[in-house]
This record gives structure tokens, sequence and C-alpha cells, in this order.
């Protein structure tokens, strides 16, 4: 089966889209700071807009309207619409929420909503103390589920003038607790008030407080004015929101710039051929703020170099190794547990002797019987197993809750490969067989995988995001001729 060029290009999507709901979130969910002043909840309960920009072109809004549920508190409404251009094909991203909030701001309950073509997403919970109960809805099942945030949620607007009264001079940190809705989970993050700079927005200069915020090591820049309201903020993922009126907001282009072009990562240093060869060394330039741990597993780092050495993979009587409670865990996207996942995992791997052979049942099973196609939206091992499509993403998602599912320790890991004359950013998988991790690759077969998969990170889409750090900064060079 051919492995189509945009499925590697389509990981950067994802991370795309879950920067963005980052952005969002911090309209909706959960400041440690005392936000009960009066006022700031009149300035919010207007409604207001701000439009979604990607390379100077405006190809979304977001929509936010504050109202009273009589004297017992308050419901937040947040639409946000994006326009991908995608292989110059328009793609329509549709997020929704309303939430409940106590005359606190404290968050009560919420609905979520995402919609793609080919992916739909729904979400709902509520607070108990610092816990959000929630409940999750991709496919054919609702799975349900909860995390404990480090304090009880409040639900903060898109205007921000409590920051402004926190009396902060520049330099000034804070950390702050959130829920993301698209990821559905929590994490802190850090805020730095960087204080008074004079920006240029849509050709008007503004004087304004820029502050700084740090999660998973990608940084967002916002800038408010002296009322507290956003008028601008922006991501390493190169689009940015700016505050607008509802006619200029809500004007936009169909079909902007296509956002693909900019994702590959071209190879320095000579051209690379991988026949034959049991190691290779890169050299790598990272931006200097992210922290990246290469050193594991069958990558050694030194200084810049990093050295990649390919798995010999163990005998075929190889067994899981033990104690991997986390690499064995069902989550809200991949649902280990699920009844389908376990018959189709017991019906595949009911003859296999040994688990290194149901790892090679598996693994084949997925990359033969999923379509090689795009899905614009956050990867779910049922969903996927439901409509047998995927990117890298997908497959990784899916092998991972079978192989789980008959007791073989295993992560999805995320970073870049090579594929005609470039790097595109990547997800696959490992596994633990007597005690060692293997790469598995089922988007393009490969058990291991070969030497130009660089891993960056190991975990789900909540960790994966880490990678937005890289766009646009990662260079790879080769450094030495085929010798081994």
């Amino acid at each position: 089966m051919n492995f189509p060029r945009n499925t590697f290009r389509f990981f950067f999507i994802i991370l795309w889209i879950v920067l963005f709901g980052a952005l969002l979130k911090r309209d909706y969910f959960i400041k440690s700071i005392d936000i009960r002043e009066e006022q700031i909840i009149k300035r919010s309960r207007e409604e207001s807009f701000a439009g979604i920009y990607f390379q100077n072109e405006r190809i979304g809004y977001v929509k936010n309207r504050l109202t009273a549920s009589g004297s017992d508190g308050y419901v937040l409404y947040q639409d946000a619409f994006l326009y991908l251009n995608i292989l110059n094909e328009s793609h329509l991203v549709d997020m929704r929420i309303k939430a409940s909030l106590s005359p606190g701001m404290r968050l009560r309950d919420f609905n979520f909503h995402f919609t793609s073509p080919f992916y739909k997403m729904n979400a709902e919970g509520n607070v108990v103390g610092q816990e959000i109960h929630f409940s999750l809805t991709t496919g054919k099942e609702t799975i349900f589920n909860s995390i404990r945030l480090q304090n009880p949620p409040y639900l903060s607007t898109n205007n921000r003038y409590y920051l402004l009264k926190q009396g902060l001079e520049p330099g000034d940190k804070f950390k702050i607790p959130y829920f993301d809705p698209i990821s559905l989970s929590g994490k802190d993050t850090v805020m730095e008030y960087k204080g008074r700079e004079k920006i240029l927005i849509k050709d008007r200069v503004h004087n304004l407080h820029h502050f700084v915020e740090t999660f998973s090591g990608v940084r967002i820049n916002s800038w408010l004015n002296d009322e507290g309201k956003v008028i601008k903020e922006e991501s390493p993922a190169g689009f940015l929101f700016i505050a607008e009126p509802e006619f200029k907001a809500t004007d936009i282009k169909v079909k902007g710039k296509e956002i693909l072009s900019s994702v590959s990562i071209p190879l320095r240093g000579g051209d690379l051929d991988l026949t034959g060869r049991r190691e290779i060394r890169y050299r790598l330039t990272l931006p200097a703020d992210t922290d990246f741990d290469l050193d594991k597993d069958r990558q050694k780092l030194e200084g810049d170099i990093l050295t990649i050495q390919l798995e010999q993979l163990p005998a075929s009587v190889a067994a899981a190794c033990q104690n991997f409670t986390e690499e064995l865990a069902s989550t809200p996207y991949i649902q280990t547990k699920n009844s389908l996942i376990t018959d189709l995992a017991q019906k595949e791997t009911g003859g296999a002797a040994t688990d290194h052979e149901r790892v090679k049942i598996l693994s084949g099973w997925v990359y033969n019987n999923l379509e090689k196609r795009p899905v614009l939206g956050i990867p779910d091992a049922l969903t996927t197993l439901s409509t047998k499509i995927g990117d890298c993403n997908e497959h990784a998602a899916l092998f991972a809750a079978l192989a789980r599912n008959v007791g073989i320790p295993t992560r999805v890991v995320a970073g870049v490969t090579f594929y005609e004359e470039a790097f595109y950013y990547h997800a696959w998988n490992e596994v633990c067989l007597d005690k060692r991790w293997y790469s598995v690759d089922t988007t393009k077969n490969q058990f291991p995988a070969d030497l130009s998969h660089i891993k960056f990170v190991e975990g789900e889409t909540s960790e994966q995001v880490r990678i937005a750090a890289l766009l646009g900064k990662l260079q790879i060079e080769i450094i030495d001729d085929k010798q081994n």
C-alpha cells in the first residue's frame, strides 16, 4: 500500500488545531487569580469578536458572549470557526462551548463540540471540588473520565482586566492550572508579565501590556490594552487572534493560503540513503528555549550530534515487559479496554505463540486495513477502527490500543521522519519486549522504524503539542557519508 506525502504532512494540522485550542482555553478555563470584582463581570457581558489570521489572511473568527443566569451565575458562549486550505481544498473546523459559571465566576459545567470533515467530537462535564468529571463521544461509544487540578477551576472571559489589577511588575511570573477541552487534559502554564510594549497592529501603533504564557515548551504572546481587553495573541504555529468588530472578524477568506506548504524540514549535508545502514548521525539545530529528551532508547545525543542505531529485533520468543502500568493503560483516546478493540485483538492474535508475533500481526493488520487518508481531528482508536481511515496519528492510536489490549506495553511517540527529500512531522509507536523498547511505524509498515525517524516526545496529543516549539526553527544536517 502506498503512503502519500499528505499522510506525513497532516500531522502538523493536528498540532495546529490543539495550539488553537490552547489559545481559546484561556478565554474559558481556569485562572487561579482572584477575579471576584463585579466590574470585571460587567465588562465581560458584551459580545465580542476576534479575527483569526494565518500568514496575514483572515481564515476564521471567535465570538464570545457572557449572559446572566438569573441571580445564580452566568453562562458563557464561545464559538470558533476556521476555514483551513489543505491541499487547495477548504475544510471547515467548528468549535463551540457553552459553560455555566457561579456568581464568583467558577466553572460549574460545560458542553464542548468539535466538528470537521470526517470527524465529530462531543465532550461535556461538571466540576466537583478540584476535579472535572467529563464524558467524551467520538465514535460509537461514550467514554467517562476525570482529571484533578491543583485549584478549583475559574472561568475567565476574553477581558482580562483582573491581570492588570494584580499590581504586576515586568518580570513577574505566576502559574495557571488549566483544562483543555480538545485534548481533555490539565496542565500548569507559566505566565510572565513583560511590561508595556509598543506594537504595530493593522497599520496602527498600540501601547499595550505584554504577557507571555509558556506551556509544554510552547510560548504564546498576548497583548492587552489598559481596560484588559485582549487586542492580539499569537503562537509559534503561525496563527494569531486580533480583536475586531463583527463585520471585520466574520469577513473570512474561505480559501486562503495553503497551510501545509511550510511544514517540511529540508535535509542539509547531502542525500539520505538508508540502504543497509545500522547507524546514522545528524546535527540538530534546536530553538534555545526548548527541552527535549533526545538521549534515550536507540538515540544518543552528544552536544548537537544525534546518533541513531537501528534496533536488532529480539528473538521470536521475546516476551512483553512487565511493570509498565501507564503504557498498558486505557485512555479517553486510546480505548484499550473497549469490547470492539478486545474482539479484534483477540481474533487476530488468538493463534500467536509469542508477544513478538503478536506485535507483528497487529502492526501488519493496522497497516493493511487503514486507508491512508488525513483526518482533521484528535486521533482516537475507536473512531479509527470504525472508519478504517487515518493518517499517522490514527495508525498510532489504534495500534497502541490493540497492542496494549494483549498485554504489550506500547507508547505513542512523535517527531520527524524523512520522505521525498525532506523531513515531516510524524507519529509512530514503540513496544517493550525483553526489557527493551523497539520502534514500530504502522503507517510505513516498519518494525523497527528506519533511521530517519527522530523521536522528540512520548505521549498523546497533549504531549505532542510540544513539537510546535520546533516549527520553523528545527534544522537537520546529515554529517557522515554512508559507512555502516
